[in-house]
């Protein structure tokens, strides 16, 4: 009995146990903070919203017209009047630079909006119904791909006048098979998923399935797969442009200012007609390439920190 006592009291003077700290779980980082830590990303779209602003606001702001005559300062080289020169007919060049930013970044937005939709769409259907369907689909994006695709634009837009429009419709109807093949490539995993499950049983159709399930789950590499996408469209159209089959004169282009400025004469003598606009061609591709590696980061679900 002393026994007893002694060990119950020896018990209650001993310290206690402290239970071992659980581990705090990390918190995920929001999409916008990891993309605000990749500096070039951020330096990225600074200088693109830098750009849309110049060419949406610059034109009414300082009165710019691209197609005037100014015979009295015939390839001029920077001053006052004329803050980047003047070209062989006496264009202002800033003028044609900024009007050439919005031309670049029409056919960019335009066109890769239009495939973008069309590859959803096909890849949306191909990887949730597969079967027959999926590999008619596959198979004509391997058709697609598997041609040179600057041959094959090139030869597009030599055969059709060129224009700004015939531009964007070439580059939007080849540009769809990357990402139906992205699109596809991510539904096949979804569509097993438990929650498409539910919603089947819940009575939902196949169109609400895709549309309300689905979809949603491939924006994040459909909008990567955009902004590179962007980047290429501005990339060719200054490269149809360049060789005479894009955008033609007076019509301001990226491309064809840098057509216009092919002599040597001009390429030794007069930098300020070709450096502006490949500079900017530089400069868009880059910032372009930026944002989508910074939101590629961003919107990775695997990515914690």
């Amino acid at each position: 009995m002393v026994s007893d006592i002694k060990e119950t009291e020896a018990l209650r003077a001993a310290p206690k146990a402290v239970a071992p700290a659980l581990p705090v779980p990390r918190r995920r980082a929001s999409a916008w903070a990891r993309f605000r830590r990749h500096r070039l990303a951020v330096l990225g779209a600074f200088l693109l919203l830098l750009l849309v602003a110049l060419t949406l606001f610059a034109p009414a702001v300082f009165h710019l017209n691209p197609t005037a005559v100014d015979l009295r300062s015939y390839e001029k080289p920077p001053g006052a009047g004329h803050w980047l020169g003047t070209d062989a007919a006496g264009r202002d060049v800033f003028s044609r630079l900024v009007y050439g930013g919005r031309v670049s970044l029409s056919v960019g937005i335009v066109a890769v909006g239009f495939y973008i939709v069309v590859g959803v769409l096909l890849g949306t259907i191909s990887g949730y119904y597969g079967g027959r369907l999926d590999s008619l689909v596959m198979r004509l994006a391997d058709v697609f791909m598997a041609f040179p695709r600057l041959i094959i634009i090139i030869t597009l837009a030599a055969l059709v006048s060129p224009s700004i429009y015939n531009v964007m419709l070439i580059i939007g109807l080849l540009g769809w098979p990357p990402t139906a093949r992205i699109v596809r490539g991510q539904l096949l995993s979804l569509r097993e998923r438990d929650f498409v499950l539910a919603a089947r049983v819940l009575g939902a159709g196949d169109w609400r399935i895709m549309s309300r399930h689905l979809m949603p789950n491939v924006v994040a590499p459909v909008i990567v797969a955009a902004t590179f996408g962007t980047a290429e469209a501005i990339l060719l159209e200054a490269a149809l442009s360049f060789l005479g089959l894009g955008v033609r004169p007076p019509m301001a282009s990226w491309g064809n200012m840098l057509n216009a400025a092919e002599s040597i004469t001009i390429l030794q003598s007069m930098p300020w007609l070709w450096l502006p606009p490949g500079l900017m061609i530089a400069v868009t591709v880059l910032s372009l390439n930026f944002l989508g590696d910074g939101l590629r980061d961003a919107l990775d679900p695997r990515h914690t920190a």
